[in-house]
């Protein structure tokens, strides 16, 4: 029988108003995939919260590797063996790649980091497991699936033999998504165990070898991958049937709102991202912009937002002339954005859900008057 490395038993946690893990019982093998499936909401991530030691259970127990273990912060659970790759990456953007990597068990020269050392023990990393890396580069001027090898690689040089991957395909492309894959049958080829949290129920059958799912903070069953399907486990999650198959009507376009003609501009390195765009956009559709990250997409995205400049070419909306113009007189003509990465360029994290709403109107009526903002009005 497969060695049980993990048995989370009748663990119970309550915030204000939400019970969100109610008796959970999971467990995970030695050298699986093990996915933890459920909606938004449903309690998954704050179950490897508590086995990280980001959250205190209210009641439960926990064994690692056979023995009862206590985990009371994060710096606990890596030296049990556990790593955890967050949804938003942990990552600080000014550090190389090698200096995030051995952050917390530097290399020292003297009382400085041994920058060549640390560089030279990320390569063998990267090259013992097939997570191709560049150490000296800045993490500001990586791609996103790049930055979660960083993580991976992050949590395996601290040693880590469990793995909680926290939504891992949520900001990937395909071919990013495929190398994670086998990245992770690598990893459990390895002897690694992986906790694998999702809501994607084709990412399930193809890549897990078990899936757990979760609802309202109940654990609803566990499943061989091999001997479900995406029916029965989308009924596990929502407690009815649903229907997978979208009924899509057939579009009947109008007049063109957005033309884009010949357009150019450069990326954060002033090296050119965008290389002669045309395209248009009519009234009633919706048109996809495909391609692997870093081929341009978040640059066009912030042209036609005014967040980047142009260096040549014009935009028109509705016929009009909008390439140039700043981001509020942009939305002022009524174009929103929602970026790839919320929290880092579409959120004040600080702020109220209310002040973030109206935070592109706050300085219009009826949310103000004059230089005042009218807080009931919010």
């Amino acid at each position: 029988m497969t060695e049980v490395v993990l048995r989370m038993t009748g663990i119970t946690k309550q915030f204000p108003g939400v019970l969100a893990n109610n008796n959970v019982d999971f467990e995970l093998r030695k050298g699986e995939i093990h996915a933890l499936l459920g909606e938004n909401g449903a309690g998954k991530t704050t179950l490897m919260k508590i086995l990280y030691g980001l959250y205190q259970a209210d009641d439960g127990q926990i064994e690692l590797f056979g023995e009862k273990a206590t985990v009371f912060s994060p710096n606990d659970a890596i030296g049990l063996g556990i790593g955890m790759v967050h949804q938003h990456f942990m990552l600080i953007p000014q550090f190389t790649v090698a200096e995030n990597i051995v952050l917390g068990h530097e290399p020292k020269k003297f009382i400085h980091l041994d920058v060549a050392s640390a560089a030279k023990k990320v390569q063998e990393f990267s090259e013992r497991y097939g997570l191709k890396v560049d150490p000296m580069a800045k993490v500001e001027n990586i791609s996103v699936g790049m930055q979660q090898r960083v993580e991976i690689l992050k949590a395996l040089y601290h040693g880590a033999d469990i793995l909680i991957l926290d939504e891992p395909t949520a900001v990937l492309t395909p071919q990013e998504i495929t190398d994670l894959t086998q990245t992770m049958r690598e990893l459990v080829a390895r002897g690694k165990s992986i906790v694998f949290i999702t809501h994607k129920l084709k990412e399930v059958i193809s890549i897990a070898d078990r899936v757990t799912v979760i609802r309202r903070g109940l654990v609803i069953g566990t499943r061989n991958a091999s001997e479900t399907d995406s029916n029965e486990l989308a009924k596990m999650m929502v407690g009815r049937d649903v229907e997978l198959t979208v009924q899509k009507t057939p579009a009947t376009p109008g007049k063109v709102v957005l033309d884009i003609q010949d357009l150019h501009a450069f990326n954060n390195r002033k090296l050119p991202a965008l290389r002669g765009i045309s395209l248009q956009v009519r009234a009633g559709e919706i048109l996809g912009i495909a391609g692997v990250e870093g081929n341009g997409q978040t640059e066009l995205a912030e042209v036609l937002t005014g967040l980047r400049k142009i260096t040549s070419g014009r935009i028109l909306l509705n016929g009009a002339e909008i390439g140039g113009l700043s981001p509020r007189k942009i939305i002022e003509k009524n174009v929103s954005y929602v970026p790839e990465d919320r929290q880092r360029r579409g959120l004040v994290l600080d702020f109220s859900l209310a002040e973030n709403i109206v935070f592109k109107n706050f300085y219009r009526p009826p949310f103000a008057k004059g230089v005042k903002i009218l807080w009931d009005k919010v």
